[in-house]
């Protein structure tokens, strides 16, 4: 799949068949995450790949929106440093942001769909995870191949008109 292909064709996928995602495919999706751009290159965050069927059902409990964690082949959880510092926090939460981005687009250029999953009990994802107290998950996102249909092109998406969204030279 060419980038453009796969940003007009990923959608937001939270049922998935019961292919299992081959170890390969996980390790680009994982190498895309691994490479995403990072403000002043911190790097300040690690993946947590879950496979296992049973800790996936126990990730989906860790906000009443993450169901569809439990029926995931994988799911990557985007574990980062606690800060006190403003400007860092919101740094961190930029580069998380993007490295989402690459994980879905990566997916989505293997015919893989995705959607993340906010994070409210975070206790629950500690225990589950066994990453640091030092350190917070601040998203999950769901992989696994779409059981509906497959990732195409969407010609209409719902999304606001160009020429509402874009302002050229002000606004």
């Amino acid at each position: 799949m060419e980038t453009w292909q796969a940003i007009t064709s990923r959608r937001n996928v939270r049922n998935y068949t019961d292919r299992p995602i081959t170890d390969e495919d996980l390790t680009r999706i994982l190498e895309a995450a691994r490479r995403t751009p990072s403000s002043m290159n911190q790097q300040a965050w690690d993946f947590v790949v879950c496979t296992d069927r049973d800790q996936l059902g126990e990730l989906s409990k860790v906000w009443r929106g993450a169901g569809h964690v439990a029926r995931s082949a994988a799911t990557i959880a985007l574990v980062a440093p606690r800060s006190d510092d403003e400007w860092m926090r919101e740094s961190i939460q930029y580069d998380l942001g993007q490295a989402t981005m690459s994980i879905m687009l990566a997916a989505a250029d293997l015919g893989i769909g995705s959607a993340h999953a906010a994070v409210t009990d975070q206790d629950l994802a500690r225990r589950t995870l066994g990453f640091p107290d030092d350190r917070f998950c601040a998203w999950l996102i769901a992989l696994g191949y779409p059981s509906d249909r497959p990732l195409i092109q969407i010609k209409r998406p719902t999304r606001r008109p160009l020429d509402d969204v874009v302002h050229r030279g002000r606004w």
